[in-house]
């Protein structure tokens, strides 16, 4: 499995996305983040692993816990990878615009 792919498949469970829509605010340790989802603590840690695995987040050391934050390299690839479909689009749109008008027959 690809990273992309491994990115998609993390993002596609509604409580995982929550989690990391929660720790794209700002750096959160599972505790803060058991706070704000419907899972519990053990289930926020699963979710975290997670995406930890597919580079999205990762995790580190304070204290007795860990504070959870975006992995910007991770996510970079992930943008990457997107960023190729929309600059195929752009240009197709670009070709489009600037093709002359057809004459009227």
């Amino acid at each position: 499995m690809t990273v992309e792919s491994a990115q998609l498949a993390a993002l596609g469970d509604p409580t995982r996305r929550r989690i990391f829509e929660l720790v794209a605010e700002r750096p959160r340790s599972v505790a803060e983040i058991t706070r704000q989802v419907t899972v519990s603590q053990s289930a926020v840690s699963q979710h975290l692993k997670v995406l930890r695995e597919s580079r999205l987040v990762r995790a580190e050391p304070k204290g007795a816990s860990n504070v959870y934050c975006i992995d910007p390299h991770g996510l970079g690839q992930m943008r990457a990878w997107l960023d190729r479909f929309w600059s195929k689009t752009l240009a197709a749109y670009k070709q489009t615009v600037e093709q002359p008008p057809e004459e009227p027959r």
